[in-house]
């Protein structure tokens, strides 16, 4: 087998091929991957779209072919949870999930048959602010990416992900796409905000949504006030994370 899919709503990507092993990011539904290396129980796998490492738990992924490999990142689900039936079931497939390859609202997944409910897939306007305030309260989760738990990058992501931007997977690799914004003043909607350590290393990121609010994933996934040195926390107000560089993607 050399390509396989994710045929569950989320599985874990683990940094060693074990379920004790850290989880460093996660595969959802219809996500595809490479089969580089394999143990009795787990495939080191690398993510066609974003060429994450990491290692996957055999029993979540199932074989596909080079055509469902190459093809099935064309669309993605928008909606908060998406319900199908899958072995007479019913399956909930978090929002960011990959569908391309869907016909008569079903999708054949190696041997597995997904039947999404009727008018469940139907396109509309996609916008990016109820895609962002739909992911509100979601758990902080480090390595997550899903609806179910996500951290500060997967958060971005995913949501750039829906509106159809690829973006890396980390914050720090993040920060290198994208055009640089001179001021906090210069801001619109959908740019992002980089934040870094003591070190200078940059560990957070969020989305502005104009030159004081910005929405990003920090125990839960909030809207806080930002300004020229970082973000405030809105409840208790102090100062969570320090300003690093503004950058545009859209």
């Amino acid at each position: 087998m050399n390509f396989a899919a994710c045929f569950v709503p989320v599985a874990p990507l683990r940094a060693e091929a074990s379920h004790k092993s850290e989880m460093i990011s996660q595969l959802l539904f219809g996500e595809c991957v490479l089969i580089t290396d394999s143990t009795k129980d787990f495939f080191k796998v690398t993510c066609m779209y974003d060429n994450y490492e990491g290692w996957c738990a055999k029993n979540q992924l199932t074989e596909v072919d080079e055509i469902f490999y190459q093809n099935n990142h064309q669309k993605t689900t928008t909606q908060y949870l998406t319900e199908a039936e899958y072995n007479h079931q019913i399956i909930h497939i978090p929002s960011g999930s990959f569908i391309g390859c869907t016909k008569n609202n079903q999708l054949s997944i190696g041997n597995t048959n997904i039947v999404f409910k009727e008018n469940s897939l139907n396109d509309s306007t996609i916008n990016i602010e109820d895609i962002m305030f739909s992911y509100l309260n979601t758990p902080y989760l480090w390595g997550g990416k899903s609806v179910f738990g996500i951290d500060c990058s997967g958060f971005v992501q995913q949501i750039f992900k829906t509106i159809g931007v690829t973006l890396s997977r980390d914050a720090y690799q993040q920060a290198e796409q994208g055009s640089s914004i001179g001021f906090l003043q210069e801001v619109k909607i959908g740019d992002l905000a980089f934040f870094d350590n003591e070190d200078g290393r940059i560990t957070h990121v969020g989305i502005i949504l104009d030159d004081e609010k910005i929405i990003h994933a920090s125990g839960s996934v909030r809207i806080d006030k930002i300004d020229n040195a970082g973000i405030i926390h809105s409840l208790n107000k102090q100062r969570t994370h320090n300003l690093r560089l503004l950058k545009r993607l859209l």
